[in-house]
């Protein structure tokens, strides 16, 4: 396994500040994120958060007092997905949901995937 960049180390770091239940509910959020995104994506902590990186930002992920939160990067991708706002709290650039309860895999991955072909889309030609 190759040795962990600093951006990583960071987001070791992060993590291992946050209390359990939430660090398993990141972790395992990390995970899935790690699962989605392209080989040569990175991860660092970015705005303050952890996140994944491929060109651009593509997804963070952080706890707080109350819950936990997945920001896509963007502020109008959960746009693309109102069924979001009817299971989580959400604003323009977070979904909130409890800190034992990490999102469903299937809809990181798409939201994963939403984001990176928004990158994808604004690569100049």
């Amino acid at each position: 396994m190759p040795s962990k960049t600093a951006g990583e180390k960071e987001v070791d770091a992060y993590l291992a500040s946050v209390p359990e239940p939430a660090r398993t509910t990141l972790n395992k959020l990390r995970d899935i994120i790690r699962s989605a995104v392209p080989e040569g994506a990175t991860e660092a902590i970015s705005y303050g958060v952890p996140a994944f990186k491929y060109g651009k930002p593509l997804a963070g992920y952080a706890a707080y007092a109350g819950h936990c939160s997945y920001f896509p990067m963007s502020g109008s991708l959960l746009d693309a997905f109102p069924e979001v706002s009817k299971k989580y709290a959400t604003s323009k650039g977070a979904i909130r949901f409890p800190i034992d309860k990490p999102l469903p895999a299937t809809l990181v991955k798409k939201l994963v995937k939403a984001r990176l072909a928004e990158v994808e889309r604004s690569k100049p030609r």
